[in-house]
């Protein structure tokens, strides 16, 4: 079976995700997208009109991919809720392991003007998904009697998301791909 030719547009998506994480948004220009994409500056433009309107496509399609990997894993219900949990975090560090902050979204977020209201609105929203999950499975946890019961559940969530976050950038700069896996261990063992 042939493979179907991915567009130009995906083409520069994906090579242009790659330079902003890795090397960073501020710094990457038009140009070396060109270079590295092997897409004409003529085409990328007929696509993006700016380098700005690519870069909130890049965040629109990371958000989405992520809603749907936490998504699914939140439906995974034959796994506890520690694991699931877990499985987020693996996620996250698993999807751009070169990502400057060590979390894609942080990386992005701090490397954006104030004026990229759209950029920022759509990231606020990413990370409000996750603590709308999160409660969810939480409550889940306490119902199926993983957790203690009484637990704020929302503090809780903002709780793991800021551990996740912090957890992915520290492992970033350890170098410890351990780092996440244990301290959300040590946080599991906290809400039992």
């Amino acid at each position: 079976m042939k493979k179907a030719k991915r567009s130009n547009r995906d083409i520069v998506l994906q090579t242009a995700t790659v330079l902003f994480l890795e090397k960073g948004y501020q710094v990457t220009s038009m140009d070396e997208i060109v270079t590295a994409s092997k897409v004409s500056k003529t085409n990328i433009y007929y696509h993006f009109k700016s380098k700005e309107e690519l870069l909130a496509a890049i965040v629109r399609q990371m958000t989405g991919t992520y809603n749907q990997i936490i998504e699914d894993i939140a439906g995974q219900t034959e796994l506890t809720v520690t694991e699931r949990i877990g499985r987020f975090a693996e996620v996250l560090s698993e999807q751009q392991p070169h990502s400057l902050g060590g979390c894609p979204f942080l990386t992005i977020y701090v490397q954006t003007s104030h004026e990229s209201d759209f950029v920022r609105e759509e990231i606020a929203r990413f990370f409000q998904n996750q603590i709308f999950t999160l409660e969810k499975l939480l409550q889940e946890g306490i119902h199926r009697q993983e957790f203690k019961p009484g637990l704020p559940v929302s503090r809780i969530a903002e709780l793991i998301v800021s551990t996740i976050e912090g957890g992915l950038f520290l492992q970033h700069t350890h170098r410890d791909s351990a780092f996440l896996p244990n301290l959300l261990q040590t946080l599991a063992y906290m809400l039992k």
